[in-house]
């Protein structure tokens, strides 16, 4: 056995996906001194996140305790977990995974009951805060799934998360995360066409955000997105255009299947198609600003026009 794989062996916690979110958040595990064997098919992203790197699921699977997921879409979570040499394959009684991505809440349900069958546990936690969060260890965590789990993980988890919920069974933290997430996209999709109007109307950003922010108008993308935009300053690193519009996607099924009416989710769901359509698919969502600026002859909130 090779002094690599041996190393594996003795690490308790694992984690897949090591991108925008997964890398920062596998980074304050490893910075407080938690060994961290890490796998994502990008070269070099367990090394970026200070953790050991592993050949394969089972590797992961066969070392670690717990079990963190930090993946794009519920197709990469069931390929993760379900699919052949997966971490279903490879569970063991009393291992925790904890999935810190946002899934469709059905799906968090299906794997959650086979692992459970596997005599391990499924927390479903998303995660809200952003990148600046992440790497401040100030998350939010929305988690659904066994009480007793989350306490005997709740430790770990408070290495990058200030908040933790524990919402019901399977599946509520993914169905609250939906639902928070529909809100910010409502709230930046139309907080951008206020902007890029005011700015046409010959109002300045700054002082607009400051009458907003004063005015029943006021919301998170207000407070805390726009007084860095009209700077200049997009927060880059966080959830794309792309992921939005997946994240609406989601919140619009879910609702299908709760029977409840969609009647507000056409909106963001234009706002951040267009974006992905001119160019800011792969970029923040917060540059949909900019995607209805193009639109509107080319405005800019901070610096006039493009």
């Amino acid at each position: 056995m090779s002094d690599h794989h041996e190393k594996g062996r003795r690490m308790s916690v694992g984690f897949v996906g090591l991108g925008n979110m997964g890398g920062r958040i596998a980074r304050r595990l490893t910075d407080a001194g938690h060994p961290v064997l890490g796998y994502d098919p990008a070269p070099g992203s367990a090394e970026r996140a200070g953790a050991s790197p592993a050949r394969d699921l089972a590797e992961i699977a066969g070392a670690a305790d717990q079990i963190l997921l930090s993946l794009p879409d519920s197709r990469a979570v069931e390929a993760v977990v379900l699919g052949e040499g997966g971490l279903l394959e490879h569970a063991r009684a009393g291992q925790t995974i904890v999935d810190l991505s946002t899934t469709s809440p059905g799906s968090t349900r299906r794997i959650a009951a086979l692992v459970a069958a596997k005599d391990a546990r499924y927390l479903d936690a998303g995660v809200s805060g952003g990148a600046a969060a992440a790497e401040r260890g100030t998350l939010t965590l929305m988690t659904g799934g066994d009480q007793e789990a989350l306490d005997r993980i709740r430790p770990l988890l408070e290495t990058f998360a200030q908040k933790i919920f524990h919402l019901g069974g399977p599946g509520t933290g993914h169905s609250a995360k939906l639902l928070n997430n529909f809100l910010n996209a409502v709230s930046l999709a139309a907080t951008s066409e206020v902007m890029v109007a005011g700015r046409k109307a010959g109002l300045d950003p700054r002082t607009l955000l400051d009458v907003l922010n004063a005015s029943s108008g006021a919301n998170w993308a207000t407070a805390n997105r726009f007084p860095h935009i009209v700077e200049g300053d997009y927060l880059e690193g966080g959830l794309t255009s792309t992921l939005m519009t997946k994240d609406l996607v989601l919140y619009v099924d879910h609702l299908h299947d709760l029977g409840v009416p969609t009647l507000n989710a056409a909106g963001p769901l234009a706002a951040f198609g267009l974006a992905a359509n001119l160019g800011y698919a792969d970029q923040i969502s917060n540059r949909v600003v900019d995607a209805i600026g193009d639109v509107s002859g080319g405005v800019r909130v901070h610096g006039g026009t493009s």
